[in-house]
């Protein structure tokens, strides 16, 4: 046939053919360079590359200030996830509020509708062992005391705050036990005061960033001064980050730095603070935003460099030992 006068592949004839010990060693030795290189690619393949780099931060639409209808703000809008426990606190007298829209006052409600809520309930028993810091046995023995506040709504991309404490009646009434003490050289507080001590299961704004932990999940503030009444201040700062994988979509995820400052009851009295013991997050955006880009190599070019090993490693093994067996035939000649 024509096409046998373009055969690259020449089959030596079987006769010619000679197998030699020095030959089978070096077809091993190139068959065990070939399989540690051909492994090492699959590792270099698999191991992830991250890039970042920042940018500046998409601004929000000046509908948000407006009159805007709610279905075209939902685009400008993340959800917000709490999980937090007040052990010490009932929950007939635990009060939470975003931007000054209150749970007490009913604005809360109002403002975001079911199924986009927080809900009170007593919480469970590990819920309650985790955030009072005891045991499972003591846990067991609690008598339904307690406050778990949980729930998701859909924020604004721009700052604001979210406060979880006493509510304004449960204050009152604290407050005039302190007013109204008439044993100065007993506990003035009389063991009535609502000891503000919680724990932070989880507080996430937005999609998790996965290549990160999260500052504000599985916190604990226990208030060890003597009326167990504070306020924990938690500064949080949202960096917008676009997350990309290899062979994935993007997701819009943010990160979170958190400062932390307790203020104490008589800083609150001094300052006439006109928030109420408990926990106070405070969270803005940052104008600058990250891009974080996780990649691997392109697959032709790891297909290519696989096939370039196995066939480099042996035409380099036999053109090493094809010149090593002519330089040891012509030595031997000319000893001859």
């Amino acid at each position: 046939m024509v096409s046998r006068s373009y055969d690259a592949f020449v089959k030596p004839v079987e006769g010619i053919r000679e197998r030699s010990v020095s030959g089978g060693f070096i077809t091993l030795l190139a068959s065990i360079t070939a399989c540690v290189l051909f492994i090492s690619q699959i590792v270099v393949y698999l191991k992830v590359e991250v890039r970042q780099h920042m940018q500046l931060a998409d601004s929000v639409p000046s509908l948000l200030f407006n009159n805007a209808r709610p279905r075209d703000l939902m685009g400008h809008r993340i959800p917000l996830r709490v999980h937090v426990t007040f052990p010490h606190v009932e929950c007939k007298s635990a009060d939470y509020s975003h931007d000054s829209f209150a749970h007490s006052s009913g604005d809360f409600q109002k403002h975001h509708k079911p199924p986009f809520a927080f809900t009170r309930r007593k919480p469970t028993t590990e819920e309650w062992r985790v955030a009072a810091g005891t045991s499972a046995a003591t846990a067991a023995k609690r008598k339904g005391e307690g406050c778990t506040i949980s729930g998701t709504i859909h924020v604004q991309r721009v700052g604001g705050t979210l406060t979880m404490s006493v509510s304004p009646t449960a204050w009152r009434d604290a407050t005039s036990l302190i007013m109204f003490n008439t044993d100065p050289l007993g506990d003035p507080f009389q063991g009535k005061l609502p000891n503000v001590t919680h724990y932070i299961h989880d507080v996430t704004f937005g999609q998790p960033f996965p290549a990160g932990e999260n500052p504000l999940r599985g916190i604990s503030h226990v208030m060890d001064n003597k009326s167990g009444i504070a306020l924990t201040n938690l500064a949080v700062k949202l960096v917008p980050t676009t997350y990309k994988r290899t062979f994935y979509a993007e997701r819009e995820t943010y990160q979170a730095s958190v400062s932390r400052h307790i203020v104490q009851p008589e800083m609150l009295a001094a300052q006439r603070s006109t928030v109420l013991p408990g926990l106070l997050i405070s969270y803005d955006f940052t104008p600058i935003a990250v891009r974080h880009v996780e990649t691997r190599e392109n697959w032709f070019v790891f297909l290519s460099s696989l096939v370039g090993i196995v066939g480099g490693v042996f035409v380099t093994v036999g053109l090493v030992s094809g010149c090593l067996v002519n330089s040891v035939e012509a030595v031997a000649k000319k000893m001859d």
